[in-house]
């Protein structure tokens, strides 16, 4: 018992000798007066009482002293603040848009609103570019030629624009994102092409084919 108060008695004596002192119960490391951690010869920080990995990750000298010990984050230096210049601005986003312009007898039989094998074929493709792309709506607008009464071509239209929004609502595309439009025969695109005349021969049938159509446009961003 004697031995042992004895040899902390010298140890503490030796401390004194050289300058060092355990102070401040915040420092969990032995340090001197030029406020430099005391070391042992083996290059190992000196303890005092109330060291604990907490506290020495508290204690200043802690990363010096027990860097292994500690949180790496604690002991890593933070990187300089980057001067903040003026924001760049977004990347523009590219709207795409694609018009289709399909004839309505690829579509339908003549006269009819009923979607053909072949018209579905076109209409597939028409799907795949609109699932390549961010879609934001397809425009369907249906027309007819001059052939028969205003109110009955004015129907047909929109009933040719309605079997186009269902077919491709069955396809996966998002039924608020179909707009249909049915034009009548109000506006042809062979307006002075084909004569005057009313009497449905082959010959005007064959004439007025390219105002049978239904025009489709997608929208959308890439």
């Amino acid at each position: 018992m004697i031995n042992s108060i004895a040899k902390k008695s010298l140890v503490l004596a030796l401390l004194a000798t050289i300058g060092f002192t355990a102070v401040a119960q915040e420092r969990v490391y032995v340090i001197d007066q030029r406020d430099v951690v005391a070391k042992s010869g083996f290059g190992l920080c000196w303890r005092t009482g109330y060291w604990t990995p907490a506290a020495a990750a508290a204690d200043k000298a802690g990363c010096e002293c027990d860097k292994d010990l500690l949180p790496k984050a604690a002991c890593e230096p933070k990187a300089p603040a980057q001067p903040q210049g003026p924001a760049k601005p977004a990347a523009a986003v590219k709207p795409t848009g694609e018009k289709v312009t399909v004839a309505a007898d690829a579509l339908f039989d003549f006269n009819k609103a009923v979607l053909r094998p072949e018209g579905k074929a076109k209409l597939d493709e028409l799907v795949s570019k609109a699932k390549a792309i961010k879609l934001e709506v397809i425009l369907a607008v249906g027309h007819t030629d001059r052939i028969g009464g205003d109110a009955y071509n004015q129907k047909l239209s929109e009933k040719r624009a309605a079997a186009v929004k269902e077919y491709l609502v069955a396809k996966g595309i998002e039924a608020n994102r179909v707009y249909t439009e049915g034009k009548g025969e109000k506006q042809p695109v062979t307006a002075g092409k084909c004569g005057k005349s009313e009497a449905k021969t082959k010959a005007l049938i064959a004439c007025l084919q390219p105002d049978r159509r239904v025009d489709i446009e997608v929208i959308g961003t890439k």
